[in-house]
């Protein structure tokens, strides 16, 4: 049998409490990853350590607010300090929100920022040196179709799914041949809380895709195969990755058909 290149070593997942972060952190514990849960939700972490190591797996929790500057920095120092540079860093903390943005609370819009961008750079720069020392490690963010098909009602989500694409691919070419992969998971829709969080927030709206969503399990074992062939990009599910053309093809019939679903909603 081929061996697990994997097995024995640590990845350190964001956004680990729900939804895509928990699905990766039960696959790659069973594959023989000691994972290293964060996020804010204590409880919920706890839970999701305690069935990995009830199946024989090797977890850890680390509660932090990646919105929080300074909680971002007591996370990298306490991961270093307890455990190493990680093997793999998967950052997927995101939070999103659907409606107008003249309708947005600016409050709200900062929030995205600090998580779904500041928050992958600053962690990316905290381990990423170490890494390319080593010259071994891999880093896969998880961004969203909406980075390359900008749709109406998610103007600042949109905004940051596009951003974590270049920085993601251009650290790619950066580190080409440096034993340290770079790699982007641009998932479609995904069955997780995102929806309803999304809509709970003030003036937020149900997102029109949410019908067509796909497991969390998906993307997790999306995840998984960047780590066994890694690669700059990868998509789930596979027909998404047409999303770039689709943008590019029918721009038009978006600006006439996007209104009309934000107003539906």
């Amino acid at each position: 049998m081929k061996q697990n290149p994997w097995s024995g070593k640590q990845a350190l997942i964001t956004g680990a409490s729900s939804g895509i972060g928990a699905a990766t952190a039960r696959l790659l514990a069973r594959n023989g990853l000691r994972v290293l849960l964060t996020a804010r939700r204590e409880e919920r972490l706890q839970s999701l350590a305690d069935e990995i190591q009830a199946a024989g797996g090797s977890a850890e929790v680390l509660v932090a607010d990646l919105e929080q500057s300074q909680e971002r920095t007591q996370l990298a120092d306490v991961v270093l300090q307890r455990f190493g540079c990680p093997d793999v860093l998967v950052n997927n903390a995101g939070i999103g929100w659907y409606g107008y943005y003249a309708d947005m609370p600016p409050d709200l819009a900062h929030r995205l920022l600090e998580i779904n961008v500041t928050a992958v750079m600053d962690l990316t720069r905290q381990f990423l040196p170490a890494m390319r020392q080593r010259r071994s490690g891999a880093i896969i963010n998880i961004s969203s179709i909406a980075g390359s098909i900008p749709s109406q009602g998610i103007a600042i989500y949109a905004g940051t799914k596009a951003f974590l694409n270049a920085f993601t691919t251009s650290l790619h070419r950066e580190m080409r041949r440096s034993g340290v992969t770079i790699s982007l998971l641009q998932p479609g829709p995904v069955l997780t809380e995102f929806f309803e969080l999304a809509a709970s927030q003030k003036n937020g709206r149900r997102v029109p895709a949410e019908g067509l969503a796909i497991p969390a399990e998906r993307v997790a074992g999306a995840v998984w195969s960047l780590l066994h062939r890694p690669r700059s990009q990868a998509y789930v599910p596979w027909f998404t990755r047409l999303t770039p053309w689709v943008s590019l093809l029918f721009a038009g019939v978006m600006d006439w058909l996007g209104p009309l679903l934000l107003r539906r909603n």
